[in-house]
This record gives C-alpha cells, structure tokens and sequence, in this order.
C-alpha cells in the first residue's frame, strides 16, 4: 500500500522510515474503520461511474470542436498509479471526412525525484500516492469549460471516492499563420484555437499540473508544472548542494530533479503497427564556389528497440503504416522535444527517448509494479533488450533540476517541463488554410 498523505495534504517530502510505516498504519486503521474526513465536492456533478469500455460511454468522452473547425475527440479514464489516462485520441481537421485517429493510448509513465543530498529519492506514480492525490477543482480554474467527476481507485478516504478534478475547456494561444500577399492588399491571418485537458494531483508539498494542449492544427502539447510549496522540512542542506531562503544564509532548501516521463502508444489511422524514423543532419563548409555551407540529411528506419538521445539535428517521427494524405504521402507525427536536464545518476533517466515493443506488462519506466517475466527489470532501459518493432511504445524523459530561489515561496510558481508531437503530412496542406489560398498546393503560379 502507498503512504498516505497526512489529512492536512502536508506529508514532508523527506518522510523517514520511521514516519512512512507509522503513516501506513494510520492508513490501513482509518481504511479498516472508514473513519477518514474527505472534503465534499465543489460543484454538482452527476455520480462517477465505473470505468469505461474501449468505446467510452458520454461520460469519458471528450469531443471537442475548435472555433477553426477543428475537432479532437478522445476518451478517458483514471487509473489506481498514472493518474489520467487519455485513449483513442483522433483528429479531425477541416476538409477531411472522417476522425484521424493519432492515439491509442497516453499518460504520465512516471515522475521520479532524487534529491542531491543522495538522501532520498521518490517514485511519485508508483510509489507515493500521484493518483490518489487529485484534488477538487474550482470553477475559475476551468474557465469556460467542464469539471468532470473522477472516482479515483484506492481513495485516501474511501467514503469520498469522487473528485471534480478533471477540467476540459478552450483557450486562445495566438497567432497560427500571417501572411502578407506582394501587394500588401490583403492580410491572411488566424489566431490559434487549444482543446485544454488537465488535473492536478498533490504528492506532498508538490501540486503537479498534469496538461495535455490538443492544437487546431494537429500539434499536441505534454507538460507536467510542479507548483505548490517548498517544504520547510528541506530547510537543512548544509552541505553546499543546497539555496539559502529567507534571510541571511540559515535556511537552505535542498535542490533536487523532476524526471518526468510519459508513455505514447501510437495508432496512427487505427493500426498499431507504426514505424519508427530517425533523422540526421550534417553540416559541412562552404565548398569551393559555394556561399554557404551544406547540410545533408540522412533517415535511419528504427526496426529494432532503441534508446535514444537528442543530438543536434537529430529527431524522429512516427510513421503510419496504412494511411496517407491526400497528396499520396505517409501521414507521421514528429516528436519535439521541450527543454530538458537529463539526469546521469539513474540507468532509466541517461537517454531522452525509448522505443520499446508493446508488452501489457510495461507500464511504468522505473519501479514498473506490473507482473512482468522474471528477469526482465523494473524499469525502461531494461526492456530495451533487441527485440523487432512491429508495435512500438514511445517513452519520453524530460528532465529539471530545481534549485531552489527566494522566488519560489509562498507560493511556488509554476514549473513546466514537457515536449510535443507535431503533425507531418497528416494533411495535404495546412489544416487551417483559408479557403481563397486553398488552391496553392505543391508547384503553383500567381493566378492572373
């Protein structure tokens, strides 16, 4: 059983063992007697039902039609250790006459938080209470949008299983395209449209802010913000590793990183069997008579388990393997990477980006719980071990290293870390191409 969080939400970050097992009684007790306080939920929402089929029933979908005329339509469900769980995502812009589907399944695979002291170190999914962390959301923090009810499995407190903390909502991210004609007498120009899906759930002192952006023009947004409080309790790094806060040079919070990863399992146009591309480009002097350098790309066909890691130039995508567009090219989805810090102290957070193959039992990229073979490893880089891609899983790691700063209290702004996937050749044109340009695909000329 996970350690509960104290009822005041507080747990210290840095519990000792003796203060885990004590927690742990207090849980299995107040478990056995149902005698645990849960605050009631903040909006009416009808009665959370059990957990959804493949299919969803309406209460797990998500449909979403963007001002743009874009629509993203997905299911979802909460599970017992990753929190939100995102299934059967599809994309459908404009122009097109059925759903793209992008997204057999997507979710955080774990966040792990060493702390530079070597004093302790976290798995926040498995091991320390992510999911039961939910937390009732206001209404301002869903602005113009939908808080869903979440029964969350294994609840701290079993009598207030329901949560409202699911929110879906619009927002604006500004300009998608401008463009100016030769003659400056017309201006296209699109300000861009976000389907917004996110919770929060507290581990202790943090907040995180689980955030998925589905773009109008297929890009899809992963981040993870850690918000919240810096636990007084961390307050004693003497040892030069950590940050003086507050006054003078007494307190020193302890500095510490966010390994965050994310498990994608694609199903570009309904079928799993999704190739996987590398790309590499290298640049080379200005030859005799060149202005400029020259860069050659090259693309690499990943058939077998990979741990990857970003280079410059360097990127992959994901490849159908039974669909296109209209102009007859292989709809992808490339990855993008967001600003990371990779931690060199664990095997499991030395490389940026795994693909492995599909196995049911691999469910989380360290501390996995899942009944996997013997010998095969708790984490990630165990299951890279060469076996043929035929259906591949993408796990990404994304690193931050937190050093504390006056800054952060009271309370701590937000810190994102994230990464992106980003439509190529999904469609034949820019998805969100005004009708009078609709025209200008490939080779064209100035119309008279």
């Amino acid at each position: 059983m996970p350690v509960q969080r104290s009822i005041s939400g507080l747990r210290p970050r840095r519990i000792s063992r003796a203060r885990a097992r004590a927690a742990v009684g207090v849980s299995v007790a107040a478990l056995a007697a149902g005698a645990m306080a849960g605050a009631g939920p903040a909006v009416a929402q009808p009665k959370a039902a059990p957990a959804a089929a493949a299919d969803c029933s309406a209460q797990y979908k998500i449909e979403q039609k963007l001002s743009s005329g874009t629509t993203w339509r997905m299911c979802w469900r909460y599970d017992s250790k990753a929190g939100l769980v995102l299934e059967n995502v599809s994309y459908q812009p404009k122009g097109e006459t059925k759903p793209i589907k992008v997204l057999n399944s997507a979710r955080l695979a774990q966040i792990d938080v060493p702390y530079d002291d070597g004093s302790v170190e976290y798995d926040d999914l498995t091991g320390f209470g992510f999911a039961q962390g939910l937390v009732n959301l206001a209404p301002g923090e869903c602005p113009g949008g939908t808080i869903k009810t979440v029964r969350v499995p294994d609840a701290w407190d079993p009598q207030h299983p329901d949560v409202n903390g699911l929110c879906t909502t619009t927002r604006s991210r500004g300009h998608a395209y401008r463009m100016q004609g030769d003659s400056a007498n017309k201006v296209f120009q699109a300000q861009g449209k976000d389907l917004l899906v996110y919770t929060v759930n507290q581990v202790g002192w943090y907040e995180y802010m689980t955030e998925w952006r589905f773009q109008d023009d297929g890009t899809v947004n992963m981040n993870v913000g850690a918000t919240g409080s810096l636990s007084y309790d961390d307050y004693d790094a003497g040892d030069g590793r950590g940050w003086p806060i507050g006054k003078g040079a007494k307190a020193y919070a302890t500095s510490h990183s966010h390994n965050v990863f994310w498990r994608l399992d694609f199903g570009l146009d309904g079928s799993s069997k999704t190739k996987v591309e590398q790309y590499d480009s290298a640049v080379t002097a200005p030859a005799h008579g060149q202005q400029a350098p020259t860069n050659k790309t090259t693309r690499t066909k990943v058939t077998k388990e990979l741990a990857g890691d970003y280079k410059t130039y360097r990127w992959w995508r994901m490849v159908s393997a039974t669909g296109k567009n209209k102009d007859g090219h292989a709809r992808s989805y490339e990855i993008v990477p967001g600003p990371t810090t990779k931690y060199p102290g664990r095997s499991f957070t030395k490389h940026d980006v795994y693909f492995t193959e599909y196995n049911k039992c691999e469910q989380f990229a360290s501390n996995n719980p899942g009944a996997c073979p013997a010998g095969a490893g708790k984490s990630v880089d165990k299951w890279v071990n060469g076996q043929t891609l035929t259906h591949p899983v993408v796990w990404m790691n994304v690193g931050f290293h937190h050093i504390a700063r006056d800054e952060d209290q009271q309370p701590m702004p937000v810190h994102w870390q994230g990464f992106a996937i980003s439509p190529r050749d999904v469609t034949a044109m820019n998805p969100l191409t005004p009708d009078a340009l609709a025209w200008q695909n490939g080779h064209w000329r100035p119309r008279s």
